[in-house]
């Protein structure tokens, strides 16, 4: 299993604009091989900024990489660039091999937002 993240710093009072962004775009994950699940994070506020996270589950390392380099990937980012003055500076990669999960058994996936 392999995690991806990127972690945004969004300019304060821009926060509703980036969420809006974010809850109403089509994320074309569930049409490529080895995605998971997918969550949007809101972390803690600071002076300047508010900090969030996109952050994907993948069957693989290989599984994440094929999705960078496909149709589905261009379509869901063809947008994103046009947003620059909610951001502090470029979003910030983090890539995490899992080498260990513990779930609760049984436990159902929480799903509670369109678009992914």
């Amino acid at each position: 299993m392999f995690i991806a993240m990127n972690r945004f710093q969004v300019t304060s009072g821009a926060e509703a604009e980036f969420e809006q962004l974010w809850m109403s775009r089509e994320s074309h994950l569930h049409k490529v091989g080895g995605f998971v699940e997918f969550h949007l994070l809101r972390g803690p506020a600071r002076e300047d900024h508010t900090l969030y996270a996109s952050h994907t589950i993948w069957r693989s390392k290989a599984d994440f990489e094929a999705w960078t380099t496909s149709e589905a990937f261009r379509a869901a980012h063809r947008s994103a660039g046009g947003s620059r003055n909610l951001y502090l500076g470029p979003p910030q990669f983090e890539g995490f091999e899992v080498l260990q999960s513990v779930t609760l058994p049984g436990a159902e996936p929480l799903v509670t937002a369109a678009g992914s």
